[in-house]
C-alpha cells in the first residue's frame, strides 16, 4: 500500500527543502538493531545493503528520518560546485502507465493521483544549494552514520556554458568539494534526463573515461560509484565496462528514464522551457534496472574487472528487493518507492 508521503507534492521544492520531511520521517524515533551487521558496503559493514537512492535525502533533517527509519544505505542528493535553481512547480507528477515503459510519450494524470503499481514522472533538474550549504550539512550528515549505516555523497559535474575543459575541471572542481566532507564513497550522477537533453554523459565513453579517471585520481582510496542510466546497445555497454569498469568501484544503475511526458490532450506536462522530457520512475522502470544488473553482473564477470553494482528502479516493495538481490545487486537503492512507502526498510527487514 502507499503511504502519506514524505515529500509533499502539493508544494514547492523549496518548501520541502525547508519544512519537510513530512509524515512517517517527520519525527522518527531512532530503530535500535539488536546484533552485528552481516553484510557489507565498500567494506563498511551494514546490516542490509538497502537504502535510498539520489533524490529524497534533501538535507540532513531527511537523512535524520531515513536513518531512523532503518535505511542503512543513504544517498545525499546529487549536489554541484554552484547553486543551480530547481525546475518550477510542479516537479513530481502521477503518470496513466501500468505496465512497463520501455519507449515514447506518457501521459499525466489530471487528478494528481498516486495509486499501485507506483508510476511518475520527476523533473527537478537536478537543483543543488550554494556550496557554502551543502558542505556543512554534508559533513553534519557524514558524522550522523551508526553501526551498520553507511552515506553516499552525490554530485554532478555541471556545464557551465565555458566550454568542454572547463566541464571536465567541474567535475574535479566538485569531487574536491564532496571529498572535504569526509566521504565513505562518492556517487558521480551522469544519467539524469531532467536537465532537457536526451544526451547524456554515461553514453560518451571517451569523456567518460576522461572525467572518472581525472575525478578518481582526486578521490585515492576512497571509493567512487558512476551512477547511469540504462543502456539498450548491448555493444556499448560492453565498451563501458571494458573502458570504465577498471577505474570506478561501483557502477550504479539505473536513474529514471527520459520521456516526453505530456497532458491526456497532448500537451507538454510539465511547464516552462527545458521540460519536453522528464524522468521516468517508479515500477515502469523495474524491468530495465533488473536488466542492466544482470548484463553488469554478466559482463562483471566475463571480463574479468571489479566492481561493486548497485541496482536502482522501481524498487517499491520487498520482493523487488529481493529480485535484484537475485539478480546479482551488490546493493539495491529505492527513490519514488522510498517516499510513497517510507517503512520499506523495516518490511524488507522483517
Amino acid at each position: 500500500m502507499l503511504h502519506p508521503p514524505i515529500y509533499d507534492t502539493k508544494k514547492t521544492f523549496d518548501q520541502n527543502y525547508r519544512e519537510g520531511p513530512y509524515n512517517a520521517w517527520a519525527h522518527a524515533e531512532r530503530i535500535e538493531v539488536v546484533g552485528e551487521p552481516e553484510h557489507t558496503f565498500f567494506g563498511h559493514p551494514v546490516y542490509e545493503p538497502f537504502g535510498v537512492s539520489a533524490g529524497p535525502i534533501f538535507n540532513s533533517r531527511y537523512a535524520k528520518g531515513a536513518l531512523n527509519m532503518g535505511f542503512d544505505i543513504l544517498v545525499y542528493k546529487t549536489v554541484r560546485s554552484r547553486e543551480k535553481p530547481v525546475h518550477p512547480w510542479p516537479n513530481f507528477l502521477p503518470l496513466e502507465l501500468s505496465g512497463d515503459y520501455e519507449e515514447g510519450d506518457v501521459v499525466a494524470r489530471d487528478n494528481q493521483e498516486y495509486t499501485e503499481p507506483l508510476a511518475a514522472a520527476n523533473s527537478f533538474g537536478v537543483p543543488s544549494v550554494d556550496p557554502s550549504v551543502w558542505i556543512d550539512d554534508m559533513k553534519l550528515v557524514n558524522g550522523m552514520m551508526r553501526k551498520g549505516q553507511v552515506t553516499i555523497c552525490a554530485f554532478e559535474g555541471t556545464n557551465w556554458g565555458e566550454g568542454a575543459a572547463a566541464y571536465i575541471e567541474d567535475h574535479v572542481k566538485a569531487a574536491k568539494m564532496v571529498l572535504s566532507t569526509n566521504p565513505r564513497v562518492v556517487e558521480m550522477n551522469t544519467s539524469c534526463p531532467n536537465e532537457g537533453t536526451t544526451s547524456l554523459l554515461c553514453y560518451d565513453i571517451d569523456r567518460m573515461y576522461e572525467i572518472t579517471s581525472r575525478v578518481k585520481e582526486v578521490l585515492g582510496s576512497t571509493p567512487l560509484v558512476v551512477k547511469i542510466g540504462y543502456f539498450p546497445d548491448e555493444t556499448l555497454l560492453r565498451h563501458f565496462v571494458e573502458r570504465i569498469g577498471p577505474v570506478v568501484d561501483g557502477i550504479a544503475a539505473i536513474n529514471t528514464m527520459g520521456a516526453r511526458v505530456v497532458t491526456a490532450g497532448g500537451q507538454q506536462a510539465f511547464p516552462g522551457v527545458g521540460r519536453t522530457f522528464a524522468g521516468v520512475c517508479g515500477s515502469p522502470i523495474k524491468w530495465a534496472g533488473l536488466d542492466m544488473v544482470k548484463r553488469l553482473k554478466w559482463l562483471r564477470e566475463a571480463m574479468g574487472v571489479s566492481y561493486t553494482i548497485i541496482g536502482i528502479g522501481g524498487v517499491t516493495k520487498p520482493v523487488d528487493y529481493h529480485h535484484y538481490r537475485a539478480a546479482g545487486a551488490d546493493a539495491v537503492l529505492a527513490a519514488t518507492g522510498v517516499i510513497w512507502n517510507p517503512y520499506l526498510a523495516q518490511e524488507i527487514k522483517g
